[in-house]
């Protein structure tokens, strides 16, 4: 197993959050807690150092007491600038990342994914995950990877520094360019436990749930 200590962890929110009006999403709340907020509490206790990749309202997300991390590529190019972002501050081996809009991941997630990293020797590790309404059983055609929650070696970090400025965009285009292993979540509690809210409507059904 990889010591804590080891990973440097990020919480992603700095997207345009278009799906959901352009608010920024991570400032949303979820039962009292801004979604962002709510993330980072849950990945702390898994890792070594901690960070927020944001690009609004920086005072805010500095209120939450961690290191806020942003984008050196203008345009909101997605999350691999967040990854990029928080790999130029990583002093740690391994980076983890957990996106702000999928609150309820499990607190074993980094240790699992650090757990196959290493039976593989591979340079990432991805969720792979069951589609939330897929019936229990069916076939492998409702598995889905989940490439936002990703461990790394903190030594990808030129690579995907290239990828990005070359005008690259997809993280499982990057990811395919590496020895990454999927690594399935399929126990008690996983099934909804990467379900993310991309819109207005998804939140509330989140906070519903």
């Amino acid at each position: 197993m990889i010591d804590a200590s080891a990973i440097t962890g990020v919480v992603l929110a700095g997207g345009r959050g278009e799906r959901m009006g352009g608010v920024d999403k991570g400032l949303q709340d979820f039962n009292g807690v801004p979604l962002a907020q709510h993330a980072l509490l849950r990945l702390r206790p898994q890792v070594g150092p901690v960070g927020i990749s944001a690009n609004r309202n920086l005072d805010v997300y500095e209120s939450f007491g961690v290191p806020v991390w942003r984008d050196g590529i203008d345009g909101y190019p997605g999350p691999l600038a967040g990854m990029l972002a928080a790999l130029d501050h990583c002093e740690t081996p391994w980076l983890v990342t957990a996106p702000c809009d999928s609150p309820d991941f499990p607190p074993d997630y980094v240790a699992r994914l650090g757990r196959a990293a290493l039976a593989q020797d591979a340079d990432m590790a991805v969720v792979l995950a069951r589609e939330e309404e897929a019936p229990a059983g069916s076939h492998d055609s409702d598995w889905r990877v989940q490439p936002v929650f990703c461990l790394l070696r903190a030594r990808l970090r030129a690579s995907l520094a290239a990828y990005l400025h070359g005008g690259g965009r997809k993280v499982q285009d990057w990811a395919a360019s590496h020895h990454t292993v999927q690594v399935p979540f399929d126990g008690p509690g996983d099934r909804s436990a990467f379900t993310n809210a991309n819109t207005a409507a998804q939140l509330q059904q989140l906070r519903r749930a």
